[in-house]
């Protein structure tokens, strides 16, 4: 099984050879096993594969979560592997956008909050208006509810605008559809296909759903830590 072809980009990811081991002694295994993969600015590219196959790792080695044993891993120019713990972490905020499974909100936030407490984090100023961001996800009439106020969909409409304030340049996303019912699905990742077109992100999605792959603009396998076309 070859492994996806590594291009250079100037703006986006790009991971070129990265291998990753967890455990020890006869506990060893590699989730990522050279591991070539790079996303373009307004891609998106869907990652699919069995359980187990390495997708979360890529994930995390991708948004600076792990450092890879070996090989590079670089978003918008800058080399993800040299940077020290708390230069990742600013790293993160300023630069790289995560959308998680079922929103992950702060439950005792409204939903424009969320939003403002994301800006303030990544040391943004008092005057941040969060309602044109929810608009543009079709959320500003719930800007002032709490996510238990909303619908598995409408969470991830939130969480996909919350990842979105710092206008990174790159979108992590972890299966957004596996509470949604079938069309919130298709709704959900149109929007983030629209968004990431729009603002020029480059966007990752681990996905078991292939009934949204016709909106990706590529899709990879991975099986056994490596990635196919």
């Amino acid at each position: 099984m070859s492994t996806a072809a590594s291009t250079t980009v100037a703006t986006g990811l790009a991971i070129s050879h990265a291998h990753l081991t967890l455990g020890d002694g006869e506990n060893t295994v590699k989730p990522l096993d050279d591991v070539s993969l790079s996303v373009s600015a307004g891609e998106l590219v869907a990652v699919v594969g069995p359980s187990g196959a390495g997708k979360s790792s890529l994930l995390a080695v991708a948004g600076a979560l792990t450092t890879p044993d070996a090989g590079t891993v670089t978003v918008n120019g800058t080399d993800l592997n040299a940077l020290g713990r708390s230069a990742a972490a600013r790293f993160r905020l300023e630069n790289i956008g995560f959308v998680f499974q079922s929103g992950n909100l702060i439950p005792s936030l409204k939903a424009a909050e969320q939003l403002v407490l994301m800006h303030r984090m990544a040391g943004g100023d008092g005057g941040f208006d969060p309602l044109p961001l929810l608009a543009a996800v079709g959320m500003d009439h719930k800007a002032g509810s709490r996510p238990d106020q909303l619908s598995g969909g409408e969470r991830q409409r939130v969480g996909i605008a919350r990842a979105l304030v710092n206008r990174p340049k790159l979108l992590l996303v972890d299966e957004p559809t596996a509470a949604l019912d079938r069309r919130r699905s298709q709704e959900v990742v149109e929007l983030l296909a629209r968004e990431t077109h729009e603002m020029g992100v480059a966007t990752v999605m681990v996905t078991h759903d292939h009934d949204v792959l016709h909106h990706c603009d590529r899709v990879v396998e991975m099986v056994d830590g490596r990635l196919t076309s």
